[in-house]
């Protein structure tokens, strides 16, 4: 990923006002650019929700415009917006429509007239790509919410899209279900479509995002690696966020390295006592009894 590419969506929004008079989000430049992962983080109340609805349309900015791959989206193409960006919801019952999980996710095709064979086949795929296709003949609201979220994420896949939006793709999921849905989410990149989701999991940022953007107050704070925003305490209390976990065990243990994940603290903390033991071995490298 690159920010001198052009961007797949580049969204300007001067303010979007809910109907109550509410404003959800304001002065907002967002843009999404090809093989990408971008995490936006923030507080409750931050205007995260509002922004990533905003990418395919399904909200729309009272005062700004929302380009998709070079086009400008207005309501005589919000369709074409809804294909390229595809978007799984916090809730995912709100995306389960159909009698079987199979029809679920052949739904959208459905819409966009795709007959029912190549329906059925692509639906299919989309399931083996999260694999979820032991779920194709299950009620969907029977689901637990880790398959709910998979089987969100083939309904949007089945469509082809250059970019998937999550909206708290973890929220409510157990450790091993959360491991799940973060292993396709890397699948997903991994096919060359970008990813842009929110969290408050800043641990589950700092894994998979190669760039964080921190909301607070309806506005974009500030925009960077994992590395640049996490160890940015001001930045962070802003936005009333704690650092990930490794950040705050290398700053207790005292590394002068900067890891943001797990595992780059376990290499480093794994190096230095292997430099340790290394610095006790005679020099046959056998050990002394």
């Amino acid at each position: 990923m690159s920010l001198d590419e052009v961007p797949l969506v580049n969204l300007r929004c001067e303010a979007h006002t809910y109907p109550d008079g509410t404003v959800g989000i304001h002065d907002i430049e967002f843009s999404v650019y090809p093989d990408e992962v971008i995490a936006l983080v923030g507080g409750n109340g931050a205007g995260k929700s509002t922004l990533l609805e905003h990418l395919n349309a399904t909200l729309v900015p009272g005062d700004g415009e929302l380009v998709i791959d070079g086009t400008q989206i207005t309501e005589n193409n919000i369709s074409y917006a809804r294909e390229e960006v595809g978007i799984v919801f916090q809730d995912a019952d709100m995306q389960l429509v159909a009698p079987t999980v199979l029809d679920d996710v052949m739904f959208g095709l459905q819409n966009y007239g795709i007959p029912d064979d190549e329906s059925k086949q692509r639906a299919r795929e989309a399931l083996a790509i999260v694999d979820a296709g032991h779920l194709e003949d299950q009620i969907p609201h029977y689901l637990s919410g880790g398959e709910k979220r998979l089987v969100g994420i083939a309904g949007v896949l089945v469509l082809e899209p250059s970019v998937v939006v999550l909206d708290e793709p973890l929220a409510g999921l157990d450790p091993e279900r959360s491991r799940l849905v973060t292993d396709r989410i890397r699948q997903i990149h991994e096919r060359g479509i970008s990813v842009a989701f929110s969290t408050h999991d800043l641990d589950f940022a700092a894994t998979v995002a190669d760039r964080v953007c921190v909301m607070a107050d309806g506005t974009i704070v500030e925009c960077g690696t994992p590395r640049e925003v996490f160890y940015d305490d001001p930045l962070l209390a802003k936005a009333n966020l704690h650092p990930p976990s490794a950040v705050r065990v290398a700053r207790n243990a005292g590394l002068g390295a900067q890891p943001v994940t797990e595992a780059h603290l376990v290499a480093l903390l794994t190096g230095a006592c292997n430099s340790e033991t290394d610095q006790t071995l005679p020099p046959d490298g056998s050990e002394h009894v």
